[in-house]
Parts: C-alpha cells; structure tokens; sequence
C-alpha cells in the first residue's frame, strides 16, 4: 500500500490502514523516540501517544510532505513532551529475573559464559557512550533534536527541516553550532 492509498484509508476511517500504518512504521519510530527517552516504557508510550495523535489528526496531514516525515515530527514532538513531562525516578528491577536458575542436580540451567572482550576495554567504551549521550543531553532543547535527527537518525537536512517545520539552513546552523558545543563538552574530559 502506497502512501497516498494509506492516507486515503485512514481518512476513512478504515482500521485495516491503521493497521498498515502501525505494522509500517511502529518499529522505525519506536527506534526514534528511543533516542530521545531513556527508558523503553517511555519510548513506547511516546509512539502510542504519536499513533493516538495521528489517528486524531490525520485530516490535517499535507501531501506536501512525506507520511514518513510527519510521522517522525509527531514522534519527535510527542517524545518532547514525554521528557518535558517526566520527573526523575529511579526504577528498580526485579532481582530474581537476573538470578541463575539451576537443575535438579545443581549445574545452572544456563552456565554463564566468557566474555569476548576485557571488563575494562567493555567498562571503557561503555563510560565514553555514557559521556557523549550525557554530554549531549546538556545542550539546549533546539540544538540537540537537530544533533539527534541529523546525526543519529541520520536523516538528511531537507527531512529535518520539514520535521522541525525550521528551514533547511536553520538546520545547518543548528547542528553545525551543535557538534562545536558537543566537542567542547567533549574535550573538558578528552584531555
């Protein structure tokens, strides 16, 4: 089903094109909204609430963007509110789920296994992913959405621009202005 026979459904109201649309796109947005919230329930709630929204606003969608780009601007802008939203708690886990489990004769179900690289090299470039992804969530609001569109999300410049509704040079200045500041931010820790 192409874009246009999607769109026309889901006017209608026909549930077999929402159906598409969530099958379709679910997981590449759900990938998306990830990159903004750090929890997977987060992420999730922000498609559902995107996909409740779209289902909601689906007369306003303008051919004169792709569904694909709308949808991520609704993702974008609903995974925005979840962190505006969102106060600080500390979740706790379930231990018995990280428990070794065993057999009647002793030996665990599933024995642990070695691992392929050191603790520390994994230690190392774990604590360098934790100091770009903190390093990047210190800069401004407007500045890190374009740095996550264009760089993570890897989308071009014109699909940014129509996502954040900015122009296109307003996304260069953006990011360019993003990637000084985050080099910055890098370089207190990388000397």
């Amino acid at each position: 089903m192409n874009d246009a026979a999607l769109v026309a459904g889901l006017r209608a109201g026909d549930a077999a094109a929402f159906e598409t649309l969530v099958r379709l796109y679910s997981a590449p947005l759900l990938r998306l909204a990830r990159r903004f919230l750090d929890s997977e329930e987060d992420a999730r709630d922000a498609v559902q609430d995107a996909m409740v929204s779209v289902f909601r606003s689906i007369g306003s969608f303008e051919s004169t963007s792709t569904l694909s780009t709308w949808l991520h601007r609704i993702v974008v802008n609903a995974s925005l509110m979840k962190l505006r939203a969102k106060k600080r708690r500390r979740q706790e886990i379930d231990i018995d789920e990280y428990l070794p489990r065993f057999l009647e004769d002793g030996h665990q179900i599933e024995p642990s296994q070695p691992w392929p690289e050191s603790p520390e090299t994994m230690l190392e470039r774990e604590e360098l992913r934790a100091l770009v992804r903190e390093s990047i969530e210190k800069l401004p609001e407007t500045y890190r959405v374009v740095l996550h569109l264009r760089d993570i999300e890897e989308l071009s410049t014109d699909e940014t621009a129509r996502i954040l509704d900015i122009t296109p040079n307003a996304v260069k200045i953006r990011l360019h202005r993003a990637r000084q500041a985050l080099r910055a931010l890098l370089d207190e820790h990388m000397k």
